[in-house]
C-alpha cells in the first residue's frame, strides 16, 4: 500500500474517531445538565415544602444566580419552574432519570412535561424517543397524534398467520388509525388522489407510518398469468425484514378487500420477494371499519392482513374558503399586533 493510501485510510480512522469522540462528549454533557436541573428542583421543592416558598422565591433565585452566572442559559423563572416540575414528576425514579430521561434534550423534557401527565405515557415516549431518535418536532407530532394509543392496535391475523416473534413486532408496528390530516380533501374524493396526496407527501406519510419503512412505489405492476395488476402502495420494512402492501379505500371496509390483499400477498411472496425475505404483509386503509367484520373477513385468509382507519382534513366548500383570510393577510394583522414578539429561550439544549 502505498504511502498515500495508509495517509488516507489513517485520515479516515482518525475522523471516525473524533466524530465518536465528540458524540459521547456531548451525550456525557446532555446527562450532566438534565441531572442538574433535577438536583435545582428537587431542592427547590425540598424548601418549598418546608418553608412555604412561592413563585416569587423561584424569581429571586433565578435573578440571584443568573448574577453569579451571567453565561449560563436557562436560569429564568419559568425554566426554574420546569425543573421543579421535573423533580416532581421524577422525584422517586432519580435511577431512571440518570439512564433514561438524561438521554434526552431539555427541549423534549419540557414538552413531555407540557403535553403528557399520565406516567405510563411518558416513559413509553421516553423509550421510543431514545429507541428511534426522534427529534423535538417528531415528539411532539406523535404527542398531539395520540400514537400511545394507537400503536400496535391494528386489527389483524398476525397471530395466526406469522412465526411469533415476527407476529409481535408486526403487531407493534401497525396502528389502529393513521392520521393523514396532513391531506385536504374533498368530501367524496377517489382513492387515487388519496394516493396522490400520499405521495406528494411522501414524508409526512413516512413519518406517520413509523421507522423502518422504505417506500418502493405506487401503483406498483405485477404481471400473473400475462395479466397485468397493479398495487396502490409497496414498502419494505427494515425491520421485520419483508415486503408491506398498502391498498387504500375510501369508504367503509367490507369482506372483499381482504380476499384481493390475499392475492397480492400471494403475488409479491412469488414474484417480488427475495428468497430470504419474510412473508410479505398487507395494509388495508379505510376510511371506517367494524371490528366484528373485519375479524370475520381475516380469518378466512392465510395471509398476514391488518385493517386500520384513517383521518384526513376534509376541504373547506368553495363560498367559505373565499370569505376567509389568507396565510399573508394572517402574517400581516399578526405582525401589525405584535403578536410575534419573542420569550426568553426556556428549552436550552446542548450545542
Amino acid at each position: 500500500m502505498s504511502i498515500q493510501n495508509n495517509y488516507i485510510q489513517l485520515l479516515e480512522t482518525l475522523k471516525q474517531e473524533i466524530s465518536t469522540a465528540r458524540i459521547k462528549a456531548h451525550l456525557a454533557v446532555n446527562a450532566e445538565l438534565v441531572s442538574l436541573y433535577w438536583k435545582i428542583g428537587k431542592h427547590i421543592l425540598e424548601r418549598q415544602k418546608e418553608e412555604g416558598w412561592g413563585t416569587k422565591v423561584i424569581e429571586r433565585i433565578s435573578q440571584d444566580l443568573r448574577h453569579e452566572f451571567p453565561t449560563m442559559k436557562g436560569l429564568s423563572p419559568r425554566n426554574l419552574v420546569y425543573m421543579q416540575t421535573f423533580a416532581r414528576a421524577f422525584h422517586l425514579d432519580y435511577e431512571l432519570t440518570q439512564q433514561s430521561v438524561a438521554q434526552l434534550p431539555w427541549g423534549h423534557i419540557t414538552h413531555l412535561l407540557d403535553k403528557v401527565e399520565d406516567k405510563e405515557q411518558r416513559l413509553w415516549y421516553i423509550h421510543k424517543t431514545i429507541e428511534n431518535g426522534w427529534s423535538r418536532n417528531v415528539l411532539v407530532h406523535h404527542i398531539e397524534s395520540n400514537l400511545y394509543d394507537r400503536q400496535g392496535k391494528a386489527l389483524t391475523n398476525f397471530s395466526a398467520n406469522l412465526p411469533s416473534e415476527q407476529s409481535d413486532l408486526a403487531q407493534e408496528v401497525f396502528k389502529s388509525s393513521y392520521n393523514l390530516e396532513f391531506l385536504t380533501l374533498e368530501r367524496k374524493s377517489k382513492e387515487r388522489e388519496l394516493e396522490r396526496g400520499l405521495i406528494t407527501n411522501i414524508k409526512d406519510f413516512l413519518l406517520e407510518l413509523g421507522t423502518g419503512f422504505a417506500f418502493m412505489g405506487s401503483q406498483y405492476k405485477l404481471v400473473v398469468a400475462d395479466e397485468e395488476f397493479f398495487i396502490d402502495l409497496l414498502f419494505y420494512h427494515t425491520r421485520l425484514r419483508c415486503y408491506v402492501v398498502i391498498e387504500i379505500k375510501t369508504g367503509k371496509f367490507i369482506p372483499e378487500y381482504a380476499g384481493k390483499m390475499g392475492f397480492y400477498l400471494a403475488a409479491v411472496d412469488n414474484e417480488v420477494k427475495h428468497p430470504d425475505d419474510n412473508s410479505s404483509i398487507g395494509l388495508i386503509l379505510c376510511q371506517s371499519n367494524k371490528n366484528i367484520i373485519v375479524e370475520y373477513a381475516l380469518q378466512g385468509s392465510t395471509k398476514p392482513i391488518g385493517v386500520s382507519s384513517y383521518q384526513v382534513t376534509e376541504a373547506l366548500p368553495k363560498e367559505l374558503e373565499n370569505a376567509l383570510p389568507t396565510t399573508e393577510q394572517l402574517q400581516t394583522f399578526l405582525s401589525l399586533h405584535g403578536a410575534d414578539e419573542t420569550s426568553e429561550d426556556i428549552h436550552t439544549e446542548v450545542a
